[in-house]
């Protein structure tokens, strides 16, 4: 196996390369903004790294999310193009499993709630039991809305202390995590999702209500 994975479903613009057994190179940028700008060159910088050409991949896996439309749809495009150019299989990953992945990776035991920043004043969330599996969400709320959470990790969990005390890192998902589960994952023989978002929400531009019809068949705004 080699795996090509990346995320940009957080404010991190995040890609690795993985063989199956373990990471062999990754990289990392926090720019919220600039998604669309880092990303390619993020799998090219991988890619150098570990010293694998493109078409010696074997398959993709990409964050789906949840989170916001704009930056996650770089992510989701960049994965159908590639992988259509390669001929290679594209699979999705809840980008919270792979944020609970981390943290199971990094040492977090017990039950815990992965939660990022929704905007809005909200969070996505989920929540998983002492084995890392996922038992409630993926969800969009208020943490007001929520009972609280002990153990969290996350940006999301970070923001709101009040609702999960105690929360740390890490922040946001690091494609190298992505990569290690989907691939744990594939060997296993367990199915991942396919290469389309988890919005949980409908985006922020809407289409304007209150259309007025002309002759012509024509649509208007109204004044």
């Amino acid at each position: 196996m080699l795996l090509l994975a990346f995320d940009t479903a957080t404010p991190a613009v995040t890609a690795a390369v993985h063989d199956g057994t373990a990471v062999l190179a990754e990289t990392y940028q926090v720019d919220a903004r600039r998604h669309g700008e880092l990303l390619l060159p993020s799998i090219g910088r991988v890619l150098a790294e570990a010293g694998v050409d493109k078409r010696e991949l074997t398959a993709l896996a990409v964050g789906v999310g949840p989170g916001p439309y704009t930056g996650l749809r770089v992510g989701l495009v960049t994965a159908a193009a590639l992988g259509h150019a390669l001929g290679l299989p594209v699979h999705g990953v809840c980008s919270l499993d792979a944020i609970a992945h981390q943290a199971r990776r990094s040492g977090l035991t017990g039950p815990f709630t992965a939660a990022t920043d929704a905007r809005r004043k909200e969070v996505y969330w989920a929540d998983y039991d002492a084995e890392g599996r996922r038992t409630a969400g993926p969800a969009v709320d208020r943490p007001g809305e929520l009972a609280v959470r002990q153990a969290s990790v996350g940006a999301g969990a970070l923001l709101y202390p009040e609702t999960f005390p105690g929360a740390h890192g890490p922040e946001h998902l690091s494609a190298g995590a992505l990569a290690d589960f989907a691939a744990g994952e594939l060997a296993a023989g367990r199915e991942l999702l396919p290469n389309a978002p988890l919005y949980l929400r409908r985006p922020d531009a809407q289409v304007p209500a209150g259309y007025k019809t002309v002759l012509g068949g024509k649509a208007v705004l109204p004044a």
